[in-house]
């Protein structure tokens, strides 16, 4: 059996976004960070299902942990009789909740695999958790991988600073992180400098978690407005922008928390290295490009108030795209657990991938 994420290193996980108890999940509440830290017990795959939509948990390989967990408990309160059709539906139920991390995806479809093999409704407790402690251990160990490989390619002699978006940390994994994971391995070794984190509107994934993250585990962090971002890689302190993403296609194209894009084109003018850090899992190779990545759009709320505060005039019309693509040709370095490519094009990307 796969060995529990609550017995792994506690130093390697960072800060623990869920916990797994065999009959329920606990989820931290990440809308609330900093403020309070609050924990949300689910017990069934629709409770995990609606913690996904409400982005009480968030980050492309945490979703897809979560969704694997909420299979889990979907096989541990079916019945008897028609407990395979009742499995099927809390997949797709999971399935449903957020339609671009493909990490989601493909956590359903390997406990999907696991499923069809079971004969009993015993049989299927016992797999799919086994399973999914076996897919929240492995991406913590990913993650450690990658770190490795990332600080290959960066090969400082000397500190340097970075720059980063959103939150990839261990609250968006199952551990440690995965751009956030390779900013905390520079550190680690003694080769960080600073963090620059975007605030990363709307949602302020950036100041609410990554900061937060990053200042508990005593990480030197900056916190800049998105809009300070060129203005910091105009300084020349920043060597890299460190990123993570939702969904990489065949081309190398990256979907990711939207203000990525523009953050590539800032790094490519002020000659900035731009690294992509994500699992393998993470990787699309049935998908060409990122024009074909379907791209997730929220309410106009989360962009007209904060916490019920109104920012912008009631009703004003709004666009909450909460993803955007970035082409390969601005990306110098793709890192996942498998490997690096180097330059992404669909060649080299069959290369690792395929």
């Amino acid at each position: 059996m796969a060995r529990s994420p609550e017995s792994t290193d506690s130093r390697a996980m960072g800060t623990v976004a869920m916990r797994w108890h065999g009959d329920s999940l606990e989820l931290l509440d990440q809308r609330l960070l900093p403020a309070e830290e609050h924990w949300i017990t689910v017990e069934g795959a629709a409770g995990v299902a609606q913690c996904i939509r409400d982005m009480v948990v968030r980050g492309a390989p945490a979703i897809g942990i979560s969704a694997a967990y909420g299979v889990a408990l979907a096989a541990r309160h079916a019945g008897s009789g028609e407990w395979q059709a009742e499995i099927r539906q809390a997949m797709d139920e999971l399935a449903e909740s957020r339609p671009t991390a493909v990490n989601l995806f493909w956590a359903l479809q390997r406990m999907g695999k696991v499923f069809e093999a079971c004969t009993t409704p015993a049989e299927a407790v016992r797999h799919l958790a086994d399973e999914a402690v076996k897919i929240h251990d492995e991406d913590l160990s990913a993650n450690l991988t990658m770190a490795e490989h990332a600080l290959s390619v960066m090969a400082p002699a000397s500190p340097i600073s970075v720059l980063t978006h959103c939150n990839t940390g261990a609250l968006a994994t199952g551990g440690y992180g995965t751009a956030l994971g390779v900013i905390r391995h520079l550190h680690e070794k003694s080769l960080l400098g600073r963090v620059f984190a975007d605030e990363t509107r709307p949602w302020l994934q950036g100041s609410r978690l990554t900061a937060w993250e990053l200042a508990r585990d005593g990480i030197p962090v900056t916190l800049n407005a998105d809009g300070a971002a060129a203005s910091i890689l105009a300084g020349g302190e920043v060597k890299w922008v460190v990123v993570g993403a939702d969904r990489i296609t065949a081309n190398g194209d990256v979907a990711n928390k939207i203000g990525t894009y523009s953050l590539a084109v800032l790094a490519k003018h002020h000659d900035v290295r731009f690294m992509v850090v994500a699992p393998s899992s993470t990787v699309d190779m049935s998908l060409e490009s990122g024009g074909d990545i379907p791209i997730e759009e929220r309410e106009g709320t989360e962009v007209r108030e904060i916490r019920g505060i109104p920012l912008a005039p009631a009703g004003v019309d709004v666009h909450n795209p909460v993803f955007d693509v970035t082409p390969a040709k601005l990306i110098d370095a793709i890192v996942t657990e498998k490997g690096v490519v180097l330059n992404p094009d669909p060649v080299r990307m069959r290369g690792l991938f395929c």
